[in-house]
């Protein structure tokens, strides 16, 4: 047996970095940005504690400089400088962090305003990912330090020496390679500080160096940041109007959101945010929402599984929490029993709202309902904890537009509830139910299929029947026709059906439908199944289904007495394709068939 240790090639160490750490190419600004940030933030921390020096009316800041014609990018911060010490071990010592160390130092300054952002040491490095060789020019804030110039092509070696630099703060050039001067382009590194560094409380300024400043203006901009973003305001200071710019601003989307939840935690975590419930189609599929997760008000990726549960994905807004365990690239979050904390906070507290809403403001809930019903559903189906925060305040709409809970359907002693998916094409099955004195619900949506399986499964005293179903149900009540007549039109129709074909003749309370197919409710789930993994046989009935006349109709009366067989033929496969068109969409064949019949026995009729 032998023991060793594992030896590093530290001339492959920095080309793996720069290649494999970060998920994106445009995530090198944030880092660098961050960074200068951090330099300003640790000299007013110093400065707070009597330790630095400041002028009162001095203002902090970030200039991101563009040189296209010298194909340069500038990182420039007034910040808390470095020594030639510093430099040495905070740049050319990988992955020592000295934000960490500062931290460390000064961790008995609690105030919360302007936390440090970096933890790992690596974020400098993404410089090379763009860059062909990187420049630093920085001067500490510490009495009688000197300039300090650093540059490296990327490889291990580096130049260091006295630099020029005579303020405080720190300048790094980046000299872009090739394959990524598309950062000398202004509007797209405009682009790239909004999406990372768009709420960085301090300002920042993109400033095109080779702009001819005219007469009367500022060789700067405006800040193209938010220092102060809506999510970190106490929300009584907040109006509705500001809630709904923010969300256009941040989301482009001009669409009014229904309502929203304001996070603000402080303990057990710090936790800030606006989560916005928008508009929703009703199919999953077409429903795209966006919730970005921020860390000290810089972004760091949208829609993390880890802190937001898949069905709060249906949603837009913002997350800030400082206290996440981000991994060495700042966009995945480590497997952290502190992030299940904060995921289940995040949805406890938008059933809290949706809960407030229904028991306070009940109508405006009943108004929200067609539109958030995907999101709650999918969040019941996805979240046992979710269902239970929300199973009072699960509400059904009727066809005549009234809601009811479950519990009002228990208390009104309804064991079995009827529902309608389409409402035209379902109106005979409706009227039926109507003339039974009962009111069916509307569940539209392809979810609701797996929905009231899963309520049944919470609810064993609970029974969800489609419409359809309720004629299959009550076949067996039915007063039997006269024997001799039940089977001269079963026979009639078995001699023009497929033989396989089953039918049943029953008595129906209305005289106006003349058949019609029904399906038990087990049977038209397992077909729904069925459907979604790709039958899509249209038209053709599905096991299971029986082919149910009306013994009363007029029509099917009619038929009987008829003694034409070529007449009888045609009327009993049209009152056959009848119940089929209400009941699903013809096949073309089985369409072009029933015109063609159709106008057969119109021309009978007018021959007649």
């Amino acid at each position: 047996m032998s023991k060793g240790s594992i030896k590093v090639n530290t001339e492959n160490l920095l080309p793996i970095i720069k290649k494999w750490l970060y998920s994106d190419k445009d995530i090198f600004l944030r880092e660098i940005v961050s960074n200068a940030q951090d330099a300003i933030m640790k000299l007013k921390k110093l400065a707070a504690i009597g330790e630095a020096n400041i002028a009162d009316n001095e203002e902090f800041k970030i200039d991101v400089i563009v040189n296209k014609t010298n194909k340069t990018l500038k990182v420039c911060d007034n910040g808390i400088g470095m020594t030639a010490e510093e430099v040495d071990k905070y740049i050319n010592q990988v992955a020592f962090s000295g934000a960490e160390d500062f931290i460390e130092k000064y961790e008995q300054s609690k105030d919360k305003e302007g936390e440090i952002i970096g933890h790992f040491g690596l974020g400098f490095y993404s410089a090379f990912m763009v860059s062909k060789s990187v420049e630093i020019d920085t001067l500490s804030y510490a009495d009688g330090a000197k300039s300090v110039h650093w540059e490296s092509d990327g490889g291990t070696e580096f130049d260091i020496e006295d630099g020029t630099k005579e303020t405080r703060g720190t300048v790094i050039t980046l000299h872009l390679n090739e394959d990524s001067e598309e950062f000398l382009d202004i509007v797209t590194v405009r682009k790239t500080l909004i999406k990372y560094c768009g709420f960085l409380p301090v300002n920042i300024y993109l400033i095109n160096e080779e702009k001819e400043v005219k007469e009367g203006e500022e060789d700067k901009n405006t800040p193209i940041n938010d220092t102060h973003p809506l999510w970190l305001k106490n929300p009584n200071d907040c109006t509705e109007e500001e809630y709904k710019d923010f969300y256009h601003k941040v989301f482009m989307d001009f669409n009014e959101p229904l309502f929203h939840i304001h996070l603000n935690v402080d303990f057990p975590f710090n936790l800030k945010g606006i989560l916005y419930f928008p508009k929703l189609n009703h199919e999953l599929q077409s429903i795209e929402g966006q919730i970005k997760l921020f860390n000290n008000q810089v972004f760091i990726a949208d829609n993390i599984k880890e802190v937001i549960p898949e069905y709060l994905m249906l949603l837009k807004g913002v997350i800030d929490c400082p206290d996440l365990p981000l991994n060495v690239s700042r966009s995945f979050l480590q497997n952290d029993g502190y992030v299940t904390k904060v995921s289940n906070h995040i949805t406890k507290k938008v059933a809290d709202k949706l809960n407030s809403l229904f028991k306070t403001e009940k109508e405006l809930y009943e108004k929200y309902w067609d539109d958030i019903n995907p999101f709650v559903k999918y969040g019941c189906l996805r979240d046992d904890k979710f269902y239970e925060r929300v199973k009072d305040i699960l509400i059904f709409k009727d066809i005549d537009g009234n809601y009811k809970t479950l519990k009002d359907f228990a208390d009104a002693g309804v064991k079995e509830i009827y529902y309608v998916t389409d409402k035209d094409a379902q109106m005979q099955y409706i009227n039926l139910l109507k003339e039974e004195g009962i009111t069916p619900v509307l569940l539209p949506d392809m979810l609701d299929n797996h929905f009231v399986s899963y309520l049944e499964y919470k609810n064993s005293d609970i029974k969800f029947k489609r419409v359809d179903s309720f004629i299959c149900d009550n076949l067996k009540d039915n007063v039997e026709s006269e024997e001799s007549l039940k089977n001269k039109i079963t026979d009639i129709f078995k001699s023009v059906l497929d033989k396989d074909a089953k039918i049943e003749v029953s008595p129906l309370k209305s005289d106006d439908v003349s058949a019609l197919f029904v399906l038990s409710e087990e049977e038209r789930r397992m077909a729904e199944m069925s459907k979604m993994f790709g039958n899509m046989d249209f038209g053709a009935p599905k096991p299971g289904e029986t082919f149910v006349v009306n013994s009363k109709n007029p029509l099917v009366l009619k038929l009987c007495e008829l003694s034409d067989d070529e007449t009888k033929t045609l009327l009993a496969k049209q009152i056959y394709d009848m119940a089929r068109l209400s009941h699903k969409t013809l096949s073309g064949d089985d369409m072009t068939a029933f015109i063609k019949r159709s106008n057969e026995l119109l021309m009978k009729l007018a021959g007649n």
